[in-house]
């Protein structure tokens, strides 16, 4: 039997109802691409997403998970 490989990128996403939109991960994305929508919660741009995982190490309230997509 063949193992499926995953070939996407890892990105990063955030739990809406989890974040407390702190801003703790504004501080270590080194590309600049969370930021904080209307004082409510962390926003992503997956396109300038890198997948390091740093936003998801720090975040304190487990808000951000990183994971591979398509």
């Amino acid at each position: 039997m063949a193992t499926k490989i995953n070939t996407g990128e890892k990105k990063a996403w955030v739990d809406k109802n989890a974040c407390v939109a702190c801003g703790a991960c504004l501080h270590v994305c080194p590309t600049d691409a969370i930021s904080i929508m209307a004082g409510v919660h962390a926003v992503i741009d997956p396109e300038r997403c890198i997948g390091c995982e740093k936003c998801g190490r720090v975040c304190p309230a487990s808000a951000i998970q990183v994971e591979v997509r398509p």
